[in-house]
């Protein structure tokens, strides 16, 4: 794997009183989630494989992205996603070396923990790991390029706000 995007769900609806697994995007989800793509699509960053969560609101996620993407990568619904730590993550995207840009849609914490984790086992500079640790919000992508030895680097996080969306989480 050359490429990694990690993106959280955009923002659904509350959990209260709701099963989550179920939970839908809100509208700022669904206005925000096609942002994240668009910046893909205009960017050429766009991946061959997309593991994403089969909870209702990663799945809507993902559909939302992809519908602006040039060209739609192999999708894998990958149930271990769902609640998982940083540690299953990394090894639930190890498992998809094949990939060369890989994208996987979450949730957190364990996406965000991961998403820190990528930096500071590469020992990544203090201000791309403060980017990254300060907040990872709905609709947020973080993607990281690896090199040779397989250590990654940040590339950039999106946040749908900076990109044109109504808020964060």
């Amino acid at each position: 794997m050359r490429r990694l995007f990690l993106v959280r769900h955009a923002k659904a609806k509350s959990s209260v009183g709701r099963d989550d697994y179920a939970r839908k995007l809100t509208k700022r989800g669904r206005a925000d989630a096609p942002l994240i793509g668009a910046y893909m699509a205009h960017h050429g960053l766009v991946p061959d494989l997309a593991l994403v969560s089969p909870a209702t609101r990663a799945e809507e996620t993902w559909a939302l992205v992809a519908k602006v993407l040039p060209k739609a990568p192999r999708i894998v619904k990958e149930e271990g996603i769902y609640n998982a730590g940083r540690d299953k993550l990394m090894g639930i995207i190890r498992k998809a070396r094949d990939a060369h840009v890989l994208l996987v849609v979450g949730h957190n914490p364990g996406l965000h923990e991961l998403a820190v984790a990528l930096l500071t086992d590469a020992s990544a500079s203090h201000a791309d790991i403060e980017t990254v640790s300060d907040r990872f919000p709905t609709a947020t992508a973080a993607i990281y390029e690896f090199d040779p030895i397989g250590r990654a680097h940040l590339d950039s996080v999106l946040f749908a706000k900076e990109l044109g969306g109504e808020g964060e989480a």
